[in-house]
């Protein structure tokens, strides 16, 4: 979890080590071997964590990770539990290098919970606004009138054609509900066209949080959208 929390910048990790609970099956020495082993593992990987008195599987013990989306909610994502148990219950073994027979223990790993929910919690984090690298939509081309879509629709195919994930707005809207609809959907890239921009073969480009910049060459606005994803931005 460590790995894909930083590629999508979540830095909130809360760890838990949850403990036997009341109704549990096993030796109280294997609960107490495998609760020591969870928590060795946290201290190796320089983790804080919290103890979830009696929050483990009837099984065994398990560290959760959870992670706090924009409205501060926390959110379980990563689990690992350690079962003494069940490979006794499913006698379950394994030969050694001496050729004896030994009793396994089972580690339950679920990485991301379930890909819904992780997903989920992503679009919670962002608040909607992905990163340019992960918006399933990076840039929308709009015209200030329809007699500018010829070009609005060069411009779309030149982005296009780079690998940019992009949409061409062909709707006969005033281009102040186009570039508010475009903002609305955060949309990380709205390239606006009118006159100005047909005599100068450019563009103007509008960012997400409102900045706007004239004149922009068309090569120069694929560059600089393919930093941001280059750079996870």
């Amino acid at each position: 979890m460590m790995p894909i929390s930083s590629v999508v910048k979540i830095s909130k990790i809360k760890a838990y080590l949850s403990t036997k609970p009341q109704k549990a099956v096993g030796e109280q020495d294997k609960w107490d071997l495998a609760t020591s082993s969870l928590k060795k593992a946290l201290i190796h990987q320089g983790l804080d964590y919290e103890l979830d008195e009696g929050g483990g599987a009837f099984y065994g013990p398990k560290i959760d990770l959870k992670i706090q989306d924009s409205m501060q909610r926390e959110w379980q994502m990563s689990t690992i539990q350690f079962d003494f148990n069940l490979p006794e219950r499913f006698n379950m073994t394994y030969i050694d290098r001496s050729g004896q027979k030994r009793r396994p223990f089972m580690i339950h790993r679920a990485l991301l919970g379930s890909l819904e929910r992780f997903f989920g919690v992503l679009i919670e984090h962002f608040a909607g606004a992905f990163p340019v690298w992960l918006a399933p939509v990076q840039a929308r081309v709009v015209s200030v009138s329809e007699k500018y879509e010829d070009y609005a629709f060069e411009i779309f195919e030149f982005l296009r054609q780079k690998g940019i994930r992009v949409e061409h707005e062909r709707s006969d809207k005033r281009l102040s509900a186009k570039i508010r609809e475009a903002q609305e959907e955060k949309i990380p890239y709205i390239l606006i066209v009118g006159e100005k921009e047909v005599q100068n073969r450019s563009v103007s480009l509008r960012l997400r949080e409102g900045k706007q910049q004239n004149d922009r060459q068309w090569q120069e606005v694929v560059d600089e959208i393919k930093l941001a994803i280059a750079e996870k931005r």
